[in-house]
């Protein structure tokens, strides 16, 4: 109880901040409506009539989870309207991208480690790959993959890859470098081979390192899933449901695809977190 109860308290100073804040950005629309019909409103009026309208500006908590509640149990899975369905959309790029910048990562910081020339060439590319916004580059690679014939998965999963790569890079490398010069003597010492030392003790030592940046790399994931949705026009995902929630003023549906992005992010490192602990206890590193 007493772990809990500080997370309780910060959840509720949030939600009475968000709806003090939903009452300030929504009055407006209020009382220019009471003005144009030339009577009052009171207070307790402009509480109520904020906390309902039906395009706020800022909903308010109990409508973001009444229309979360509504897209996940209230509609079947297999639904256009179902936030299951486009979750599962935008799910499976972000699993396919998280797996390519997982594997790329992990072969970049390998070489970066064995070799001069490619920590010296590949790792400042890799840094400044990052100070590349995003949401100028994704329409770049939509287009350019378009071009070839390639549509669907692959464009949102590589603009996934392009941020989840960099975080196991930087773990990895980090992780590879870990061992001090004793250990790494003590294995010349046996005459273990580059290879050996690799997998006996610099893979093993990388360990927390790669679940560390693993946490961050599918959390990349998926935010790079959802951008990939938006310039392609996409009809399905999170990304769509954002899209098409700006298009017609829907605020309640893009809060709650935000929420739902979130729960995802959160299942997601919260799995990654799981076999972590798995890995490290049986590898002795973690009760």
């Amino acid at each position: 109880m007493r772990a809990v109860l500080p997370i309780l308290t910060v959840v509720a100073a949030i939600v009475v901040l968000w709806y003090g804040a939903t009452v300030w950005m929504n009055a407006p629309w209020v009382r220019d409506q009471a003005a144009r019909a030339g009577t009052e409103v009171t207070t307790g009026q402009v509480l109520r009539e904020t906390m309902a309208q039906e395009r706020p500006v800022l909903p308010a908590p109990h409508q973001v989870v009444a229309e979360l509640w509504k897209g996940v149990a209230g509609q079947a899975v297999t639904s256009k309207r179902s936030l299951v369905y486009h979750a599962w959309i935008t799910l499976s790029a972000t699993l396919l991208g998280f797996a390519i910048g997982t594997g790329l990562g992990i072969l970049l910081a390998v070489g970066i480690v064995h070799n001069r020339a490619m920590d010296q060439s590949v790792m400042p590319w890799a840094i400044a790959s990052q100070t590349i916004p995003i949401l100028a580059i994704a329409p770049m690679i939509i287009v350019v993959l378009n071009s070839v014939g390639v549509q669907g998965l692959i464009p949102k999963a590589i603009i996934s890859a392009y941020l989840s790569f960099f975080p196991v890079v930087v773990g990895m490398v980090k992780g590879f470098r870990s061992p001090d010069a004793m250990q790494l003597d003590l294995l010349r010492t046996y005459s273990a081979s580059p290879a050996q030392t690799f997998w006996k003790l610099r893979w093993p030592a990388s360990m927390p390192y790669l679940f560390a940046s693993l946490k961050v790399a599918i959390a990349a994931a998926l935010v790079g899933a959802i951008v990939g949705e938006m310039p392609t026009g996409a009809v399905a995902g999170l990304g769509a449901r954002l899209l098409s929630g700006s298009y017609y003023g829907q605020t309640i549906q893009i809060w709650s695809a935000l929420f739902m992005a979130a729960i995802v992010a959160a299942a997601l490192v919260a799995i990654v977190g799981g076999v972590e602990r798995l890995t490290l206890r049986r590898m002795g590193m973690a009760r």
